[in-house]
């Protein structure tokens, strides 16, 4: 049977999935076999497994830093938000079906069998597990038939860190007000709390840490600091450090993202932050866009409901103007599906109806119950337009969606090698082994289901190149970064950091290893 160690917050965002990776590779490091578990996770994307199940990115990073493949066992349940009031349910890498949240808060005990079926086959292959929370354990609305919390914790044994804030204020606040709303057999899972964030002086702290540890009666294991890492734990906007920093960099091009309202997979345009050659920005309103030398319509969890939006802000005919000027046009998943003529649901996967589309494109989609989800490998077929510099470099993502995408019935009579030559990538899915054509171009727009695209090998550095040729600027390919390596480098200067500023001698006797 594992040790089980848990990570609860004193609310959302207090830093609990860097810390939980820093412990994975903590325990890697010094001989134990470790893995993630979160049995409810939310976020507005998804890592697909080998296996081609959904799980939650965090845990997904989490395993990597742990040295373990991503299993979907690490989380159970992923809610994937398709509106302000309802979610895509996943079990164990599944879809589920579509919940309103009052439905879903009804429901979710019946998901405890299921919870319990994945904890125990970790339970059974490793010798530590390091669970993840979610939210707070004090949110005394939720507390209820809670499953992710300490309700989890009492299912599992499970001994709790509690971690909170300093950045915010009010730390001291944070964490004896948590315990105060916690029931005494669910305060007294809490053996130790962790300040996290913290910049300055911990002398400052001493005095509040004295008065706290006295009140609460549980030991401070760590001041940690700011951690800033690239680890790629986030999927919302407002996280892209990455993006904040290089802002204002001299560049030799422009790539305009989409901020649509339900954007999702904002981890496909991490590689392209990092580019020194690449301004990227988000946009959010038509007056911002201009004549970028690249727009990217990003996923969607609710591709029917954007594109909608997309019309009434006026970003629509902003696109278009773009198109008419040149500029390259390019739409992944969601954004692939709102490039072509029309949206068909038939089945009110999303909203029901059908929608006329952008018009870029000579496709149709069409939504239905089945969700494609595979990892996939292959090269970019030959590029025509722009991004010609692209044809044949090898690619490498994985695909998550809804809906199909055909050529319209008005292309049926081109013979197959012509419809071929239009395509934009051959692909091998890696879970049927089965080859196929993905995506659609046409001039200088184009158009693929593969997320991740830009993550292969060179791909985002001669993006940048053909990018800044199209309007005469020659650049040298920077140099390509091994990101495999690069990540474990940022695993190891994570431990290291944790390593500095935890107890982690009154953490293993909370694991009864030492």
């Amino acid at each position: 049977m594992a040790k089980p160690i848990m990570i609860q917050g004193t609310m959302s965002g207090v830093g609990k999935s860097l810390i939980a990776a820093g412990l994975c590779r903590i325990f890697k490091q010094d001989g134990y076999l470790s893995a993630p578990f979160q049995s409810q996770n939310m976020a507005a994307h998804s890592y697909i497994t080998s296996e081609g199940l959904e799980m939650g990115r965090n845990q997904a990073m989490q395993a990597y830093a742990a040295g373990v493949e991503p299993v979907a066992a690490m989380n159970p349940v992923l809610l994937k938000p398709t509106s302000e009031t309802g979610a895509q349910v996943i079990v164990n890498g599944l879809t589920y079906g579509n919940m309103p949240a009052k439905q879903y808060f009804s429901y979710k005990e019946n998901l405890v069998p299921e919870i319990q079926k994945a904890y125990q086959k970790l339970d059974a292959a490793y010798d530590i597990l390091v669970i993840e929370g979610a939210g707070s354990p004090a949110e005394i609305n939720l507390k209820q038939k809670d499953i992710v919390n300490m309700g989890l914790a009492e299912m599992v044994n499970a001994p709790v860190l509690l971690v909170a804030d300093v950045d915010r204020g009010g730390v001291f606040a944070q964490l004896l007000g948590t315990l105060m709303l916690l029931e005494q057999p669910e305060r007294a899972r809490v053996k130790g709390m962790i300040i996290n964030r913290f910049r300055g002086d911990k002398s400052i702290l001493e005095p509040g840490i004295e008065i706290l540890q006295q009140r609460s009666g549980r030991q401070v294991v760590g001041i940690t600091p700011y951690l800033q890492f690239d680890m790629e734990e986030k999927d919302s906007v407002e996280e892209c450090s990455v993006f904040r920093q290089y802002q204002n960099r001299q560049t030799a091009v422009t790539i305009a993202v989409i901020r649509l309202p339900k954007i999702s997979n904002i981890a496909d345009f991490r590689i392209l932050e990092k580019q020194h050659t690449i301004h990227l920005k988000y946009v959010s309103c038509a007056e911002d866009l201009g004549m970028p030398d690249m727009v990217v319509l990003p996923g969607s969890k609710n591709t029917m409901g954007d594109l909608k939006w997309l019309r009434e802000s006026g970003l629509e005919a902003a696109v278009l103007k773009c198109h008419a000027h040149g500029v390259v046009i390019m739409g992944i998943c969601g954004g692939y599906q709102m490039l072509g003529q029309s949206l068909s649901d038939p089945m009110f996967t999303e909203e029901g109806g059908k929608a006329r589309g952008i018009g870029l494109l000579p496709v149709e989609t069409v939504f239905d119950n089945t969700k494609t989800r595979t990892r996939v490998r292959g090269t970019f077929a030959k590029l025509h337009g722009p991004l010609t510099p692209l044809s044949g470099m090898i690619l490498e993502g994985y695909e998550t969606h809804m809906g199909h995408t055909t050529p319209i019935s008005g292309l049926t009579w081109l013979r197959h090698d012509l419809v071929a030559e239009n395509r934009f990538a051959q692909i091998n899915l890696e879970q049927t082994f089965r080859q196929k054509m993905d995506g659609w171009q046409m001039e200088q727009v184009y158009g693929t289901y593969v997320h991740g695209i830009f993550d292969g090998p060179g791909i985002a550095e001669t993006l940048a190149c053909a990018l800044a040729a199209k309007k005469g600027i020659q650049i040298e390919p920077a140099s390509v970064k091994k990101r495999r390596e690069y990540r474990q480098k940022q695993f190891d200067r994570l431990a290291d950091t944790l390593r500095e500023h935890l107890n982690m001698r009154a953490i293993y006797q909370m694991l009864e290893l030492k």
